[in-house]
């Protein structure tokens, strides 16, 4: 998901790149939704990609306005690194929910790696902060995914 090669960006620019990340996000979701068979599972995928769709629309209305300071991003969260030990990277017909938990964390641990990138590779730049910020959004999402991964399926020793 990472092509962020040495490009900085205009806030224009940044913006819309991420607009572009969250609908490729979205339609890999919206591609499992109609996929898998199992209600579990293809609950799970709308939740998660309605999140998408609520980070586009902030990211699409702080294109419009011409400023991220004015967007209502949440501050970053620590979460749990699932995606390396849990993540699933692609889910079959039968996929039930705790694979489809697996996959929404492995798409959403992609785009807040890539916006993390894409602040790293702007560094110093001012578009830095900016995916800085999307970035910490972005784990609000996926700290809820891990959550509830956590909660169903990984018990206690």
């Amino acid at each position: 998901m990472s092509d962020t090669g040495n490009a900085c960006f205009t806030l224009d620019a940044a913006l819309e790149q991420a607009v572009e990340m969250e609908n490729r996000i979205y339609r890999e979701f919206l591609s499992a939704i109609r996929k898998v068979m199992n209600k579990g599972a293809i609950a799970i995928l709308r939740d998660a990609a309605i999140g998408k769709l609520e980070s586009k629309h902030l990211l699409e209305k702080a294109l419009l306005e011409g400023d991220i300071e004015s967007t209502e991003l949440h501050e970053p969260v620590p979460t749990m690194q699932l995606d390396s030990h849990y993540g699933k990277e692609s889910l079959s017909y039968d996929a039930d929910s705790r694979a489809a938990l697996a996959y929404a964390i492995h798409l959403v641990t992609g785009s807040v790696n890539y916006y993390r990138e894409m602040a790293g590779a702007c560094a110093g730049a001012p578009m830095s902060p900016v995916f800085a910020k999307i970035s910490g959004d972005q784990t609000t999402l996926l700290q809820r995914l891990e959550d509830a991964y956590e909660e169903h399926f990984l018990t206690e020793n």
